[in-house]
């Protein structure tokens, strides 16, 4: 990651039992990518065909990725679910998920110079102006269409301020079983030692997404929005897979939240419902390219469409903590491709030194399938991430 140069530290290594009675230490290489089978208890080297009929993984070059089922919360597929990353305005989606019930929608509020006060230089505006009044309504919708920072430091002032609603939104984060995640302000600026991750991101939209506010606002193409002087021009929503702007919109997505920065690169967590089933799908940083957080999202979403029955999920969202460590068990794990999977031992590039310990990718072999017999430790470290290089979006 650009302004980083230190590896990734760990105080546990994951545990696998292999028939001895003991715990091994070991670090698995990236593994090919791989779904573990169903009920079928198939154990293809690929997972991708045969009895099982589990659909091949795309192939991704995103740092972090996961899918998860929103309804069971279950979580289908993942790599580098816990690496610690900057997660852009994606964060908004805990901000709102924090202070969205603390305000009605046709409140008004007439905004000052103070509301406005603090705006990190560079931030994505969507030209809220002091002494003009407006609904609680208008400004959610320039949080989740325009992802204006200037409507996010509004709503934190009305919230008592930027502190406060920071703290509140850690405490959020804590209770919804969040541990990578450290808040530093509510509008996802790269604001040193701000950092998420993959599965938390996921977390907060899981949890949003219960909100029928909250899921109104994401899912709403475009809105009209005072100009000042009575008024108003159209503002459309960032998100492409919704609108369709520069690439393909995805059959039934309904939300939630893009992000860019220099430091965190492109951001995406999207939700789309087919069939009566809602999956959710979190991807950051892909290597290259401003629509592959998008292209890689519209992927991993048509993956889980076709194998959300067929393959052993390796975790829940927000499932209890399976000891002091945080650590959860999983009867199974989807890998990712090669290229594409950061493990312990095998990060590819420089990673925060405030990195908690992601969960291990098994692929669906044999000999992996053995040694996955004892269970899979996901283990990850409580330690606060260190600080970060600021860079303007």
């Amino acid at each position: 990651m650009p302004g980083t140069t230190s590896s990734p530290q760990f105080s546990r290594r994951a545990a696998l039992g292999i028939g001895f009675g003991a715990a091994t230490a070991l670090a698995l290489p990236a593994p090919r990518a791989s779904a573990a089978p169903g009920a079928s208890g198939a154990s293809g080297a690929s997972g991708a065909s045969g009895a099982s009929g589990v659909p091949r993984l795309p192939r991704l070059n995103a740092r972090a990725w996961l899918v998860a089922d929103h309804d069971s919360g279950k979580v289908l597929a993942a790599s580098g679910a816990h690496r610690a990353l900057p997660p852009a305005s994606t964060l908004k989606m805990l901000f709102a998920d924090t202070v969205l019930p603390r305000f009605g929608a046709d409140e008004k509020h007439r905004v000052t110079a103070a509301d406005l006060a603090g705006i990190p230089a560079g931030s994505s505006l969507v030209g809220i102006q002091a002494g003009t009044t407006y609904t609680v309504r208008q400004l959610w919708q320039g949080v989740f269409l325009r992802s204006g920072n200037d409507a996010v430091h509004v709503l934190a002032s009305m919230n008592g301020g930027v502190a406060k609603t920071v703290r509140e939104m850690q405490r959020r984060a804590e209770e919804l079983g969040a541990k990578d995640t450290h808040v530093v302000s509510p509008d996802g600026f790269d604001h040193p030692g701000q950092v998420s991750s993959a599965y938390d991101l996921t977390l907060f939209a899981h949890a949003g997404l219960k909100n029928d506010d909250f899921r109104a606002y994401c899912a709403t193409k475009t809105a009209d929005f005072p100009a000042g002087g009575g008024k108003t021009f159209q503002m459309q929503n960032t998100d492409r897979l919704l609108t369709g702007q520069g690439v393909t919109p995805y059959e039934g997505l309904i939300g939630v939240k893009n992000g860019y920065t220099s430091h965190a690169g492109n951001t995406f967590t999207g939700a789309a419902t087919r069939g009566g089933r809602t999956l959710l799908v979190t991807v950051l940083r892909p290597k290259s390219g401003y629509e592959a957080v998008y292209e890689e999202t519209a992927a991993l979403l048509d993956w889980g469409f076709g194998a959300v029955d067929r393959v052993t999920p390796v975790g829940a969202l927000g499932a209890p903590a399976g000891g002091p460590d945080g650590a959860t068990k999983s009867g199974g794990e989807q890998g990712a491709p090669a290229d594409s999977t950061r493990t312990a031992s095998s990060p590819a590039g420089p990673t925060p030194s405030g990195e908690r310990k992601e969960a291990l990718a098994l692929g669906g072999s044999a000999a992996l399938a053995a040694l996955a017999g004892g269970g899979l430790l996901a283990l990850r470290r409580r330690a606060r991430p260190s600080g970060r290089r600021r860079r303007k979006a």
